[in-house]
């Protein structure tokens, strides 16, 4: 798949970053490739929070990361932390 902006919001913002949640089929792995977001780049600034759910294979992963590359020739996102859980 590739980036939809359909499935990015803007959550909130305050002092020049936002807080973004992106929803997708893909692979973090894949999200988290460089250039991923490049049709957004318009709407980012570096250190904006993205909070990703991916969805491959099924089952959501939830990973929280930021944006510390926004130009025009190049999107970039750190590789993030996922956020473990438990259903017990």
């Amino acid at each position: 798949m590739a980036y939809n902006s359909a499935n990015l919001t803007r959550l909130s913002g305050a002092s020049g970053v936002s807080l973004w949640h992106y929803t997708t089929t893909d692979a973090f792995s894949v999200v988290r490739a460089e250039d991923y977001f490049e049709d957004a780049h318009p709407m980012l600034n570096i250190n904006d929070v993205i909070f990703v759910i991916s969805a491959s294979g099924g089952t959501p992963v939830a990973t929280l990361t930021y944006f510390n590359g926004v130009a025009t020739t190049a999107v970039d996102v750190v590789d993030g932390n996922t956020i473990s859980a438990t259903d017990s």
